[in-house]
Protein backbone atom coordinates (compact mmCIF):
# COMPACT_ATOMS: atom_id res chain seq x y z
CA UNK A 1 0.00 0.00 0.00
CA UNK A 2 1.33 3.48 -0.90
CA UNK A 3 2.42 5.92 1.36
CA UNK A 4 0.08 8.68 0.45
CA UNK A 5 -3.78 8.34 -0.06
CA UNK A 6 -5.68 10.09 -2.34
CA UNK A 7 -9.26 11.19 -1.63
CA UNK A 8 -11.89 12.78 -3.16
CA UNK A 9 -14.15 15.02 -0.33
CA UNK A 10 -17.23 16.06 -1.41
CA UNK A 11 -19.57 18.94 -0.93
CA UNK A 12 -22.70 19.78 -1.21
CA UNK A 13 -21.67 21.91 -3.91
CA UNK A 14 -18.18 20.91 -4.85
CA UNK A 15 -15.69 17.96 -5.25
CA UNK A 16 -12.11 18.41 -3.79
CA UNK A 17 -9.00 16.22 -3.94
CA UNK A 18 -6.10 15.34 -1.33
CA UNK A 19 -3.70 13.49 -0.10
CA UNK A 20 -2.63 12.28 3.35
CA UNK A 21 -0.30 9.67 4.89
CA UNK A 22 -1.23 6.67 6.39
CA UNK A 23 -0.71 7.56 9.67
CA UNK A 24 -3.20 10.24 9.53
CA UNK A 25 -6.08 10.84 11.68
CA UNK A 26 -9.50 11.27 10.63
CA UNK A 27 -9.71 15.03 12.60
CA UNK A 28 -6.53 15.65 10.55
CA UNK A 29 -7.98 14.97 7.38
CA UNK A 30 -11.41 17.20 8.30
CA UNK A 31 -9.38 20.08 9.35
CA UNK A 32 -7.61 20.09 6.01
CA UNK A 33 -10.93 19.76 4.59
CA UNK A 34 -12.13 22.99 6.75
CA UNK A 35 -9.03 24.81 5.99
CA UNK A 36 -9.71 24.12 2.54
CA UNK A 37 -13.02 25.51 2.33
CA UNK A 38 -12.71 27.95 4.76
CA UNK A 39 -15.03 26.78 7.18
CA UNK A 40 -14.69 27.55 10.80
CA UNK A 41 -17.55 26.57 12.45
CA UNK A 42 -16.23 23.06 12.06
CA UNK A 43 -18.59 21.46 15.54
CA UNK A 44 -21.52 20.84 12.92
CA UNK A 45 -20.04 18.57 10.71
CA UNK A 46 -18.74 15.84 9.84
CA UNK A 47 -16.88 13.21 6.87
CA UNK A 48 -19.47 10.68 5.75
CA UNK A 49 -18.30 7.95 3.93
CA UNK A 50 -20.07 4.38 2.51
CA UNK A 51 -18.07 1.39 4.91
CA UNK A 52 -17.16 -1.90 3.27
CA UNK A 53 -20.29 -3.15 4.17
CA UNK A 54 -22.55 -0.94 2.22
CA UNK A 55 -23.59 1.28 5.02
CA UNK A 56 -23.17 4.86 5.34
CA UNK A 57 -20.85 6.18 8.48
CA UNK A 58 -18.98 8.76 9.98
CA UNK A 59 -15.12 9.33 9.88
CA UNK A 60 -14.04 8.65 13.67
CA UNK A 61 -12.09 11.75 14.22
CA UNK A 62 -9.98 10.21 16.82
CA UNK A 63 -8.69 6.86 14.94
CA UNK A 64 -6.59 6.50 12.01
CA UNK A 65 -8.57 6.58 8.53
CA UNK A 66 -6.94 3.63 7.14
CA UNK A 67 -7.69 1.78 10.09
CA UNK A 68 -11.21 2.00 10.05
CA UNK A 69 -13.76 0.62 8.06
CA UNK A 70 -13.08 1.88 4.75
CA UNK A 71 -14.24 0.61 1.21
CA UNK A 72 -10.89 -0.29 -0.88
CA UNK A 73 -11.02 2.08 -3.72
CA UNK A 74 -8.93 4.63 -5.20
CA UNK A 75 -9.60 7.54 -4.50
CA UNK A 76 -11.44 6.96 -1.17
CA UNK A 77 -15.04 8.48 -1.41
CA UNK A 78 -15.62 11.26 1.57
CA UNK A 79 -18.91 13.72 1.99
CA UNK A 80 -19.00 16.83 3.74
CA UNK A 81 -22.10 16.99 5.60
CA UNK A 82 -23.93 18.48 8.61
CA UNK A 83 -24.02 16.20 11.04
CA UNK A 84 -25.28 18.22 14.33
CA UNK A 85 -28.07 20.80 14.09
CA UNK A 86 -28.16 24.04 15.99
CA UNK A 87 -31.19 25.14 17.82
CA UNK A 88 -31.92 28.44 15.97
CA UNK A 89 -29.62 29.29 12.49
CA UNK A 90 -30.50 32.86 12.38
CA UNK A 91 -28.76 32.94 15.94
CA UNK A 92 -26.30 30.78 16.25
CA UNK A 93 -24.93 29.73 12.33
CA UNK A 94 -22.08 32.85 12.14
CA UNK A 95 -19.91 32.81 9.00
CA UNK A 96 -21.99 32.79 5.38
CA UNK A 97 -19.61 29.31 4.43
CA UNK A 98 -21.53 27.94 6.99
CA UNK A 99 -25.08 29.11 5.98
CA UNK A 100 -24.33 28.20 2.58
CA UNK A 101 -23.61 24.72 3.10
CA UNK A 102 -26.55 24.10 5.82
CA UNK A 103 -28.76 25.51 2.79
CA UNK A 104 -27.52 23.60 0.40
CA UNK A 105 -27.84 20.43 2.42
CA UNK A 106 -31.41 21.08 3.81
CA UNK A 107 -32.49 22.20 0.72
CA UNK A 108 -31.12 18.56 -1.06
CA UNK A 109 -32.73 17.23 2.23
CA UNK A 110 -36.06 18.67 1.12
CA UNK A 111 -36.16 18.00 -2.41
CA UNK A 112 -35.58 14.35 -2.01
CA UNK A 113 -38.04 14.00 0.27
CA UNK A 114 -35.84 13.00 3.36
CA UNK A 115 -37.33 15.97 5.31
CA UNK A 116 -41.44 16.00 4.53
CA UNK A 117 -42.36 19.54 3.59
CA UNK A 118 -45.91 20.71 2.84
CA UNK A 119 -47.23 22.05 -1.19
CA UNK A 120 -47.21 25.36 -0.15
CA UNK A 121 -44.07 25.75 2.08
CA UNK A 122 -42.04 24.54 -0.81
CA UNK A 123 -43.29 27.08 -3.22
CA UNK A 124 -42.31 29.83 -0.88
CA UNK A 125 -39.01 27.89 -0.09
CA UNK A 126 -38.43 27.50 -3.60
CA UNK A 127 -38.55 31.16 -4.12
CA UNK A 128 -35.75 31.51 -1.59
CA UNK A 129 -33.74 29.40 -3.46
CA UNK A 130 -34.69 31.62 -6.74
CA UNK A 131 -33.97 34.96 -5.20
CA UNK A 132 -30.34 33.26 -4.23
CA UNK A 133 -29.53 32.48 -7.55
CA UNK A 134 -31.17 35.20 -9.89
CA UNK A 135 -31.22 38.25 -7.59
CA UNK A 136 -34.51 40.57 -7.79
CA UNK A 137 -37.13 39.80 -9.67
CA UNK A 138 -36.73 41.51 -13.38
CA UNK A 139 -39.46 41.84 -15.66
CA UNK A 140 -37.72 42.55 -18.83
CA UNK A 141 -35.04 39.46 -17.71
CA UNK A 142 -37.18 36.77 -15.93
CA UNK A 143 -39.57 36.43 -18.66
CA UNK A 144 -41.72 32.85 -18.90
CA UNK A 145 -40.00 29.56 -18.47
CA UNK A 146 -36.51 31.64 -16.86
CA UNK A 147 -37.37 28.56 -14.09
CA UNK A 148 -37.90 25.54 -16.60
CA UNK A 149 -34.79 24.20 -15.86
CA UNK A 150 -34.36 24.49 -12.36
CA UNK A 151 -35.12 21.64 -9.92
CA UNK A 152 -37.36 23.80 -6.91
CA UNK A 153 -39.91 21.31 -5.92
CA UNK A 154 -40.15 17.65 -4.43
CA UNK A 155 -40.95 15.38 -6.96
CA UNK A 156 -43.89 14.07 -4.43
CA UNK A 157 -45.57 17.75 -4.78
CA UNK A 158 -45.31 18.12 -8.21
CA UNK A 159 -47.10 14.37 -8.78
CA UNK A 160 -50.19 15.21 -6.56
CA UNK A 161 -51.01 18.38 -8.69
CA UNK A 162 -52.31 18.87 -12.09
CA UNK A 163 -50.51 21.89 -13.00
CA UNK A 164 -48.26 22.78 -15.70
CA UNK A 165 -44.71 23.76 -15.23
CA UNK A 166 -45.97 27.50 -16.30
CA UNK A 167 -48.26 27.36 -13.58
CA UNK A 168 -45.44 26.37 -10.89
CA UNK A 169 -43.39 29.17 -12.23
CA UNK A 170 -45.90 31.42 -11.87
CA UNK A 171 -46.73 30.90 -8.31
CA UNK A 172 -43.14 30.94 -7.52
CA UNK A 173 -42.91 33.83 -8.97
CA UNK A 174 -45.57 35.38 -7.35
CA UNK A 175 -43.16 35.46 -4.11
CA UNK A 176 -40.24 36.09 -5.83
CA UNK A 177 -41.38 39.38 -6.21
CA UNK A 178 -41.72 40.03 -3.11
CA UNK A 179 -38.33 39.21 -1.88
CA UNK A 180 -36.99 42.33 -3.87
CA UNK A 181 -33.50 43.81 -2.59
CA UNK A 182 -33.13 40.52 -0.46
CA UNK A 183 -29.44 39.69 -0.30
CA UNK A 184 -28.36 35.73 -1.98
CA UNK A 185 -27.22 35.38 1.92
CA UNK A 186 -30.19 36.85 3.30
CA UNK A 187 -32.13 34.18 1.09
CA UNK A 188 -30.24 31.82 1.90
CA UNK A 189 -30.99 32.54 6.01
CA UNK A 190 -35.07 33.20 5.27
CA UNK A 191 -35.24 29.41 3.63
CA UNK A 192 -33.26 28.09 6.75
CA UNK A 193 -35.12 30.06 8.82
CA UNK A 194 -38.59 28.50 7.33
CA UNK A 195 -37.12 24.81 7.50
CA UNK A 196 -36.28 24.39 10.56
CA UNK A 197 -39.79 24.99 11.19
CA UNK A 198 -40.60 21.96 9.23
CA UNK A 199 -41.16 18.49 11.83
CA UNK A 200 -38.43 16.37 10.53
CA UNK A 201 -36.08 19.31 10.43
CA UNK A 202 -32.70 18.53 12.30
CA UNK A 203 -33.98 14.74 13.48
CA UNK A 204 -31.69 11.59 13.05
CA UNK A 205 -34.03 8.52 13.47
CA UNK A 206 -33.60 5.29 14.11
CA UNK A 207 -35.64 1.99 14.85
CA UNK A 208 -35.83 1.00 18.28
CA UNK A 209 -37.67 -1.27 20.85
CA UNK A 210 -39.11 -0.79 24.16
CA UNK A 211 -39.63 -3.43 26.67
CA UNK A 212 -42.85 -4.66 25.61
CA UNK A 213 -41.29 -4.92 22.30
CA UNK A 214 -43.41 -2.32 20.15
CA UNK A 215 -41.47 -0.99 17.36
CA UNK A 216 -40.64 2.65 17.73
CA UNK A 217 -38.18 5.61 16.22
CA UNK A 218 -36.20 7.59 18.01
CA UNK A 219 -35.31 10.98 17.77
CA UNK A 220 -32.11 12.77 18.48
CA UNK A 221 -31.87 16.42 17.65
CA UNK A 222 -30.50 19.32 19.07
CA UNK A 223 -32.55 19.72 22.46
CA UNK A 224 -32.74 16.29 23.12
CA UNK A 225 -34.27 12.47 22.51
CA UNK A 226 -37.82 12.18 21.53
CA UNK A 227 -40.16 8.65 20.40
CA UNK A 228 -42.14 8.58 17.74
CA UNK A 229 -45.09 5.98 16.82
CA UNK A 230 -43.56 3.57 14.20
CA UNK A 231 -45.96 5.31 11.43
CA UNK A 232 -45.61 8.82 12.55
CA UNK A 233 -42.44 11.01 12.33
CA UNK A 234 -44.10 13.93 12.38
CA UNK A 235 -45.49 14.19 15.66
CA UNK A 236 -43.17 12.57 18.58
CA UNK A 237 -45.42 10.99 21.38
CA UNK A 238 -42.51 11.52 24.62
CA UNK A 239 -39.89 13.38 24.75
CA UNK A 240 -36.84 14.12 26.87
CA UNK A 241 -35.01 17.48 27.20
CA UNK A 242 -31.01 17.11 27.05
CA UNK A 243 -31.40 18.69 30.69
CA UNK A 244 -32.81 15.76 32.11
CA UNK A 245 -29.88 13.11 30.80
CA UNK A 246 -27.45 12.44 33.00
CA UNK A 247 -25.94 9.34 31.51
CA UNK A 248 -26.60 7.33 28.20
CA UNK A 249 -25.13 3.82 27.47
CA UNK A 250 -25.77 0.84 25.89
CA UNK A 251 -24.29 -3.46 26.56
CA UNK A 252 -25.34 -5.20 23.44
CA UNK A 253 -28.35 -4.50 21.60
CA UNK A 254 -29.66 -2.77 24.82
CA UNK A 255 -29.61 0.99 25.68
CA UNK A 256 -29.62 2.70 28.96
CA UNK A 257 -30.89 6.48 29.58
CA UNK A 258 -30.23 7.24 33.25
CA UNK A 259 -32.10 10.48 34.00
CA UNK A 260 -31.04 13.48 36.35
CA UNK A 261 -34.28 12.90 38.38
CA UNK A 262 -33.22 10.75 41.65
CA UNK A 263 -36.74 9.52 41.60
CA UNK A 264 -37.48 8.22 37.80
CA UNK A 265 -36.13 4.72 36.69
CA UNK A 266 -33.86 4.36 33.67
CA UNK A 267 -35.06 4.99 30.24
CA UNK A 268 -34.53 1.35 28.90
CA UNK A 269 -35.21 0.36 24.77
CA UNK A 270 -33.18 -1.96 22.44
CA UNK A 271 -31.95 -0.98 18.84
CA UNK A 272 -31.03 -3.78 16.28
CA UNK A 273 -27.53 -3.44 15.64
CA UNK A 274 -23.95 -2.52 17.41
CA UNK A 275 -22.75 -0.36 14.17
CA UNK A 276 -25.64 2.05 14.98
CA UNK A 277 -25.77 2.03 18.37
CA UNK A 278 -22.64 3.55 18.20
CA UNK A 279 -24.12 5.79 16.15
CA UNK A 280 -26.83 6.79 18.49
CA UNK A 281 -24.20 7.25 21.03
CA UNK A 282 -22.57 9.32 19.39
CA UNK A 283 -24.85 11.50 17.89
CA UNK A 284 -26.28 12.25 21.40
CA UNK A 285 -22.98 12.93 22.75
CA UNK A 286 -22.18 15.84 19.67
CA UNK A 287 -25.64 17.21 20.58
CA UNK A 288 -25.49 17.80 24.11
CA UNK A 289 -21.98 18.95 23.57
CA UNK A 290 -23.57 21.40 21.38
CA UNK A 291 -26.18 22.21 23.83
CA UNK A 292 -24.30 22.61 26.99
CA UNK A 293 -21.96 24.81 24.94
CA UNK A 294 -25.00 27.28 23.53
CA UNK A 295 -26.19 27.89 27.19
CA UNK A 296 -22.51 28.74 28.11
CA UNK A 297 -20.24 31.98 27.46
CA UNK A 298 -18.90 32.42 24.11
CA UNK A 299 -15.54 30.96 23.98
CA UNK A 300 -12.63 33.44 21.71
CA UNK A 301 -12.61 32.40 18.89
CA UNK A 302 -16.90 32.39 18.21
CA UNK A 303 -16.62 35.97 19.85
CA UNK A 304 -13.86 36.73 17.29
CA UNK A 305 -15.51 34.85 14.24
CA UNK A 306 -19.15 37.17 15.18
CA UNK A 307 -17.09 40.29 15.72
CA UNK A 308 -15.65 39.79 12.30
CA UNK A 309 -18.62 38.66 10.30
CA UNK A 310 -20.31 41.62 11.84
CA UNK A 311 -18.09 43.86 10.57
CA UNK A 312 -18.22 42.12 7.19
CA UNK A 313 -21.92 42.45 6.92
CA UNK A 314 -21.88 45.81 8.29
CA UNK A 315 -19.45 46.59 5.09
CA UNK A 316 -21.74 44.73 2.73
CA UNK A 317 -24.76 46.29 4.08
CA UNK A 318 -23.25 49.57 3.60
CA UNK A 319 -22.43 48.80 -0.02
CA UNK A 320 -25.57 47.41 -0.56
CA UNK A 321 -27.30 50.09 0.89
CA UNK A 322 -25.05 53.05 -0.89
CA UNK A 323 -25.95 51.08 -4.15
CA UNK A 324 -29.70 50.69 -3.46
CA UNK A 325 -29.61 54.65 -3.06
CA UNK A 326 -27.74 55.07 -6.14
CA UNK A 327 -30.37 52.55 -8.05
CA UNK A 328 -33.16 54.80 -5.75
CA UNK A 329 -31.80 57.81 -7.73
CA UNK A 330 -32.07 56.21 -10.94
CA UNK A 331 -35.17 55.21 -10.13
CA UNK A 332 -36.26 58.76 -9.28
CA UNK A 333 -34.74 60.39 -12.34
CA UNK A 334 -36.61 58.35 -14.77
CA UNK A 335 -39.21 58.12 -13.10
CA UNK A 336 -39.13 62.23 -13.08
CA UNK A 337 -37.52 62.05 -16.72
CA UNK A 338 -41.21 59.86 -17.54
CA UNK A 339 -42.95 62.38 -15.09
CA UNK A 340 -41.18 65.65 -17.40
CA UNK A 341 -42.13 63.55 -20.71
CA UNK A 342 -45.59 63.23 -19.56
CA UNK A 343 -45.79 67.10 -18.77
CA UNK A 344 -44.43 67.53 -21.76
CA UNK A 345 -47.31 65.82 -23.84
CA UNK A 346 -49.51 67.10 -21.60
CA UNK A 347 -48.70 70.71 -22.57
CA UNK A 348 -47.88 69.99 -26.18
CA UNK A 349 -52.02 68.56 -25.78
CA UNK A 350 -52.75 71.77 -24.20
CA UNK A 351 -50.66 73.79 -26.82
CA UNK A 352 -52.86 72.15 -29.42
CA UNK A 353 -55.69 72.64 -27.86
CA UNK A 354 -55.29 76.21 -27.68
CA UNK A 355 -54.16 76.76 -30.48
CA UNK A 356 -57.37 74.99 -32.68
CA UNK A 357 -59.42 77.46 -29.77
CA UNK A 358 -57.70 80.62 -31.45
CA UNK A 359 -57.70 79.34 -34.81
CA UNK A 360 -62.05 78.48 -34.27
CA UNK A 361 -61.49 81.75 -32.58
CA UNK A 362 -60.44 83.56 -35.47
CA UNK A 363 -62.41 81.72 -37.97
CA UNK A 364 -65.71 83.26 -36.26
CA UNK A 365 -64.21 87.03 -35.73
CA UNK A 366 -63.43 86.66 -39.31
CA UNK A 367 -66.99 85.39 -40.12
CA UNK A 368 -68.70 88.01 -37.81
CA UNK A 369 -66.31 90.88 -39.59
CA UNK A 370 -67.91 89.73 -42.86
CA UNK A 371 -71.22 89.54 -41.66
CA UNK A 372 -70.72 93.21 -40.17
CA UNK A 373 -69.26 94.42 -43.46
CA UNK A 374 -72.42 92.87 -45.54
CA UNK A 375 -74.57 94.84 -42.99
CA UNK A 376 -73.01 97.87 -43.38
CA UNK A 377 -72.82 97.67 -47.24
CA UNK A 378 -76.89 96.96 -47.00
CA UNK A 379 -77.32 99.52 -44.45
CA UNK A 380 -75.59 102.14 -46.83
CA UNK A 381 -77.69 100.79 -49.93
CA UNK A 382 -81.30 101.53 -47.83
CA UNK A 383 -79.82 104.97 -47.10
CA UNK A 384 -78.71 105.82 -50.41
CA UNK A 385 -82.25 104.29 -51.47
CA UNK A 386 -83.84 106.20 -48.90
CA UNK A 387 -82.21 109.21 -50.27
CA UNK A 388 -83.30 108.52 -53.36
CA UNK A 389 -86.67 108.46 -52.56
CA UNK A 390 -86.32 111.55 -50.69
CA UNK A 391 -85.31 113.22 -54.26
CA UNK A 392 -88.41 112.13 -55.79
CA UNK A 393 -90.72 113.15 -53.31
CA UNK A 394 -89.10 116.86 -53.07
CA UNK A 395 -89.39 116.62 -56.88
CA UNK A 396 -92.76 115.59 -56.90
CA UNK A 397 -93.45 118.42 -53.81
CA UNK A 398 -92.19 120.73 -56.41
CA UNK A 399 -93.88 119.94 -59.56
CA UNK A 400 -96.83 119.92 -57.07
CA UNK A 401 -96.04 123.32 -56.65
CA UNK A 402 -95.18 123.90 -60.11
CA UNK A 403 -98.50 122.99 -61.27
CA UNK A 404 -100.35 124.62 -58.70
CA UNK A 405 -98.50 127.90 -60.18
CA UNK A 406 -99.35 126.69 -63.30
CA UNK A 407 -102.75 126.55 -62.99
CA UNK A 408 -102.71 129.85 -61.36
CA UNK A 409 -100.82 131.23 -64.18
CA UNK A 410 -102.84 128.97 -66.70
CA UNK A 411 -106.39 128.82 -67.39
CA UNK A 412 -107.00 125.15 -67.76
CA UNK A 413 -109.81 123.12 -67.66
CA UNK A 414 -111.27 122.25 -63.93
CA UNK A 415 -111.43 118.66 -64.68
CA UNK A 416 -107.96 118.53 -66.57
CA UNK A 417 -106.22 120.34 -63.40
CA UNK A 418 -108.18 118.28 -60.96
CA UNK A 419 -106.89 115.26 -62.90
CA UNK A 420 -103.43 116.27 -62.87
CA UNK A 421 -103.47 117.30 -59.34
CA UNK A 422 -105.46 113.96 -58.04
CA UNK A 423 -102.52 112.16 -60.27
CA UNK A 424 -99.84 113.75 -58.75
CA UNK A 425 -101.28 113.22 -55.23
CA UNK A 426 -101.63 110.23 -55.50
CA UNK A 427 -98.09 109.38 -56.82
CA UNK A 428 -97.12 111.60 -53.16
CA UNK A 429 -99.02 109.14 -51.23
CA UNK A 430 -97.37 105.88 -52.51
CA UNK A 431 -94.14 107.62 -52.79
CA UNK A 432 -93.77 108.45 -49.41
CA UNK A 433 -95.39 105.01 -48.28
CA UNK A 434 -92.50 103.56 -50.36
CA UNK A 435 -90.29 106.25 -48.16
CA UNK A 436 -91.90 105.11 -45.13
CA UNK A 437 -91.52 101.42 -45.57
CA UNK A 438 -87.75 102.44 -46.58
CA UNK A 439 -86.66 104.23 -43.56
CA UNK A 440 -88.46 101.42 -41.82
CA UNK A 441 -86.26 98.78 -43.16
CA UNK A 442 -83.50 101.01 -42.94
CA UNK A 443 -84.09 100.65 -38.74
CA UNK A 444 -84.23 97.44 -39.29
CA UNK A 445 -80.91 97.04 -40.69
CA UNK A 446 -79.49 99.70 -38.38
CA UNK A 447 -80.18 97.54 -35.20
CA UNK A 448 -78.70 94.54 -37.06
CA UNK A 449 -75.63 96.48 -37.74
CA UNK A 450 -75.41 97.48 -33.77
CA UNK A 451 -75.75 93.86 -32.53
CA UNK A 452 -73.56 92.48 -35.17
CA UNK A 453 -70.80 95.20 -33.63
CA UNK A 454 -71.27 94.45 -30.00
CA UNK A 455 -71.08 90.56 -31.22
CA UNK A 456 -67.53 91.55 -32.98
CA UNK A 457 -66.54 93.36 -29.82
CA UNK A 458 -67.26 90.70 -27.34
CA UNK A 459 -65.53 87.75 -29.97
CA UNK A 460 -62.44 90.01 -29.85
CA UNK A 461 -62.55 90.01 -26.02
CA UNK A 462 -62.32 86.41 -25.57
CA UNK A 463 -59.74 86.12 -28.25
CA UNK A 464 -57.47 88.19 -26.35
CA UNK A 465 -58.49 86.52 -22.88
CA UNK A 466 -57.51 83.18 -24.20
CA UNK A 467 -54.15 84.47 -26.07
CA UNK A 468 -53.34 86.13 -22.47
CA UNK A 469 -54.05 83.14 -20.25
CA UNK A 470 -50.60 82.02 -18.24
CA UNK A 471 -50.03 77.67 -19.72
CA UNK A 472 -46.78 76.99 -17.20
CA UNK A 473 -46.57 73.19 -16.11
CA UNK A 474 -47.01 72.19 -13.13
CA UNK A 475 -43.71 71.62 -10.81
CA UNK A 476 -42.48 68.22 -11.02
CA UNK A 477 -42.58 66.17 -8.16
CA UNK A 478 -39.38 65.96 -5.82
CA UNK A 479 -37.44 62.72 -6.31
CA UNK A 480 -37.50 60.15 -3.54
CA UNK A 481 -34.39 59.21 -2.43
CA UNK A 482 -35.21 57.83 -0.58
CA UNK A 483 -15.91 28.98 19.05
CA UNK A 484 -10.19 28.77 19.43
CA UNK A 485 -11.14 27.22 22.96
CA UNK A 486 -14.75 25.29 23.16
CA UNK A 487 -16.39 24.34 26.70
CA UNK A 488 -16.64 20.90 26.21
CA UNK A 489 -18.44 18.03 28.28
CA UNK A 490 -16.74 15.29 30.50
CA UNK A 491 -17.35 12.26 29.21
CA UNK A 492 -16.07 8.94 29.27
CA UNK A 493 -16.26 6.73 26.43
CA UNK A 494 -15.01 3.42 27.38
CA UNK A 495 -15.13 -0.25 25.28
CA UNK A 496 -15.20 -3.07 27.85
CA UNK A 497 -17.08 -6.38 27.59
CA UNK A 498 -19.05 -4.11 24.24
CA UNK A 499 -20.48 -1.69 26.83
CA UNK A 500 -20.46 2.33 25.75
CA UNK A 501 -21.62 4.96 27.87
CA UNK A 502 -21.65 8.91 27.73
CA UNK A 503 -21.98 10.81 30.85
CA UNK A 504 -23.96 13.41 29.99
CA UNK A 505 -22.84 16.70 32.65
CA UNK A 506 -25.36 19.35 33.04
CA UNK A 507 -24.43 20.92 36.22
CA UNK A 508 -24.95 24.93 36.27
CA UNK A 509 -28.41 24.46 34.11
CA UNK A 510 -31.96 25.17 35.46
CA UNK A 511 -33.31 21.84 34.68
CA UNK A 512 -36.63 22.58 35.93
CA UNK A 513 -36.86 25.31 33.73
CA UNK A 514 -39.54 25.43 31.10
CA UNK A 515 -39.15 24.78 27.34
CA UNK A 516 -38.92 28.26 25.42
CA UNK A 517 -41.88 29.33 23.99
CA UNK A 518 -41.00 29.59 20.55
CA UNK A 519 -42.93 30.19 17.77
CA UNK A 520 -42.56 28.75 13.95
CA UNK A 521 -41.74 31.68 11.12
CA UNK A 522 -45.62 31.59 9.66
CA UNK A 523 -46.97 32.27 13.05
CA UNK A 524 -44.60 35.66 13.94
CA UNK A 525 -45.53 37.06 10.44
CA UNK A 526 -49.17 36.54 9.79
CA UNK A 527 -49.10 38.18 6.62
CA UNK A 528 -47.04 35.20 5.27
CA UNK A 529 -49.30 32.92 7.22
CA UNK A 530 -52.34 34.29 5.88
CA UNK A 531 -50.78 34.21 2.29
CA UNK A 532 -49.80 30.05 2.56
CA UNK A 533 -53.05 29.30 3.44
CA UNK A 534 -54.54 30.72 0.44
CA UNK A 535 -51.67 29.19 -1.66
CA UNK A 536 -52.79 25.98 0.31
CA UNK A 537 -55.98 26.40 -0.40
CA UNK A 538 -55.29 27.30 -3.91
CA UNK A 539 -53.23 24.45 -4.35
CA UNK A 540 -56.41 21.98 -2.97
CA UNK A 541 -58.13 22.12 -5.83
CA UNK A 542 -55.09 20.80 -8.38
CA UNK A 543 -54.72 18.20 -6.05
CA UNK A 544 -55.01 14.17 -6.72
CA UNK A 545 -55.82 13.20 -3.29
CA UNK A 546 -55.29 9.63 -4.53
CA UNK A 547 -51.79 9.84 -4.53
CA UNK A 548 -51.47 11.80 -1.02
CA UNK A 549 -48.71 9.87 1.21
CA UNK A 550 -48.83 8.87 4.52
CA UNK A 551 -46.91 12.30 6.03
CA UNK A 552 -49.32 14.12 3.81
CA UNK A 553 -52.30 12.67 5.49
CA UNK A 554 -50.76 13.21 9.05
CA UNK A 555 -49.53 16.89 8.18
CA UNK A 556 -53.23 17.50 7.11
CA UNK A 557 -54.38 15.73 10.61
CA UNK A 558 -51.79 18.25 12.59
CA UNK A 559 -52.91 21.67 10.88
CA UNK A 560 -56.66 20.74 11.19
CA UNK A 561 -56.13 20.35 15.13
CA UNK A 562 -53.76 23.34 15.08
CA UNK A 563 -50.53 21.93 15.98
CA UNK A 564 -47.03 22.29 14.70
CA UNK A 565 -43.71 20.87 15.57
CA UNK A 566 -43.12 23.36 18.72
CA UNK A 567 -46.40 23.31 20.19
CA UNK A 568 -46.01 19.41 19.93
CA UNK A 569 -42.61 19.33 21.82
CA UNK A 570 -44.00 21.65 24.59
CA UNK A 571 -47.38 19.21 24.96
CA UNK A 572 -44.96 16.02 24.56
CA UNK A 573 -42.73 16.65 27.68
CA UNK A 574 -45.69 18.26 30.20
CA UNK A 575 -45.69 16.18 33.45
CA UNK A 576 -42.06 15.24 35.16
CA UNK A 577 -39.52 12.38 34.08
CA UNK A 578 -41.07 9.77 35.50
CA UNK A 579 -44.40 10.08 34.35
CA UNK A 580 -43.07 10.15 30.57
CA UNK A 581 -40.87 6.76 31.26
CA UNK A 582 -43.95 5.38 32.62
CA UNK A 583 -45.57 6.50 29.02
CA UNK A 584 -42.65 5.12 27.25
CA UNK A 585 -42.94 1.79 28.84
CA UNK A 586 -46.97 1.71 28.10
CA UNK A 587 -46.52 2.50 24.97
Amino acid sequence: MPKTVNVRVTTVDAELEFSFQQNTTGKQLFDQVARTIGLREVWYFGLQFVDAKGSITWLNFDKKVMVQDLKRESPLQFKLRVRYYPEDVAEELIQDITRKLFFLQVKEDILSDAVYCPPECAVLLASYVVQAKFGDYNKSLHVSGYLTSEHLLPKRVLEQHKLSKDQWEERIQIWHEEHRLMTKEEAMIEYLKIAQDLEMYGINYFEIKNKKGTELWLGVDAQGLNIYGKDDKLSPKIGFPWSEIKNISFNDKRFVIKPLDKGSKDVIFYAPRLRVNKQILTLCMGNHDLYIRRRKPDSIEVQQMKAQTKEERMLKKMERDQLQSEMKKREAMEKEKEEMEREKQKLMAQLYDYEETTKRAERELQEQLERAMRLDEERRRVEQEAARLEAERMEAIIAKEELARQAEDQIKSQEQLAAELAEYSARLVLLEEAKRMKEEEAETWHSKAIKAEESLIKTKEELHHVMASPSSPPAAPASSSSSSSDSESDHEHSEENSTYSAELQSQGLNHQQEEEERLTEAEKNKRLQKKLKDLSSELAESRDDSKKTLLDLLHADNVRAGRDKYKTLRQIRQGNTKQRIDEFEAL
